[in-house]
């Protein structure tokens, strides 16, 4: 039987929850363009060309200057699939997409990551279309199971959120775990496993963004807006078709205040 989710277990680093003393340099990394644009278009972000190392990759980069109290920001968007065509969500882009926008070369490394999007959420957790989320205390993997001796730790995934509850407390926002897999359903044994390692919001990206960015010493926090409730009678592919314009724009809203929040007084 596979072990269960004991969520005491240590992490890879605590220190990684603590924000920086001085944040300058923020990374937002988003799935769906979908999602972006509108965080884009309020930031005035404007586009750069990826390095040349990661030509061949789909990722699209935009940077907003500091303005006020908001630091530095490039935006990290995983880009679409060039084989297929739709927008290139899930562990496998993400890790990409994060792996990039920490290595530009030519740009400060930044100070803090964010995995921003939408994700499903639960009924019985209180939560509604719309509400966001700030990972805390960790990021979660609800669908990679390995059962042998020895991997359950990196099964689990189990990876520090920074410590962002304040500021989701002053907006309005609730906190708790964020549980990642690379399906857009809730299968039975995800939703067992989910139950076991108490996720408040299922989503496709954080934990891999989670784990690049905790590779190279940065500290990650996660936003996360509810598009689709997994408990409801209505099926996921529509509530989340129905509710992400909604979602996105509430998205936007959450996450420029949150940056707002993050720099130093001008």
């Amino acid at each position: 039987m596979p072990v269960a989710y004991d969520r005491t277990m240590p992490t890879s680093d605590s220190t990684l929850s603590a924000l920086p003393p001085r944040i300058s340099w923020v990374a937002v990394v988003m799935a769906m363009e979908e999602e972006a644009a509108p965080l884009r278009a309020a930031l005035g972000a404007s586009r750069i060309d990826a390095p040349a190392w990661a030509a061949a990759l789909p990722v699209d980069l935009s940077v907003a200057p500091a303005s006020g109290t908001r630091p530095n920001v490039v935006l990290a968007v995983n880009g679409r699939d060039p084989f297929s065509g739709v927008a290139a969500i899930g562990t496998t882009a993400a890790a990409l997409t994060t792996h990039v926008v920490l290595n530009l070369g030519d740009r400060p490394t930044p100070d803090l990551v964010l995995s921003v999007g939408t994700a499903g959420g639960w009924s019985r957790h209180g939560s509604s279309i719309g509400d966001t989320y700030f990972a805390w205390p960790h990021f979660v993997c609800h669908d990679r199971r390995i059962d042998l001796p020895g991997f359950q730790a990196f099964a689990d995934g189990c990876l520090p959120a920074a410590d962002l509850r304040a500021h989701a407390a002053a907006l309005g926002c609730g906190s708790g775990i964020v549980t990642t897999g690379d399906s857009l359903d809730e299968s039975p044994t995800d939703r067992a496993r989910i139950s076991d390692n108490g996720g408040v919001a299922k989503e496709m990206e954080a934990a891999a963004v989670a784990w690049i960015a905790h590779l190279h010493g940065v500290p990650v926090g996660g936003v996360k807006t509810i598009t689709d409730l997994v408990d409801s009678d209505v099926a996921t592919p529509e509530q989340f078709t129905a509710n992400l314009a909604v979602a996105s724009a509430s998205l936007q809203r959450t996450t420029l205040s949150l940056l707002d929040r993050l720099g130093p007084p001008s």
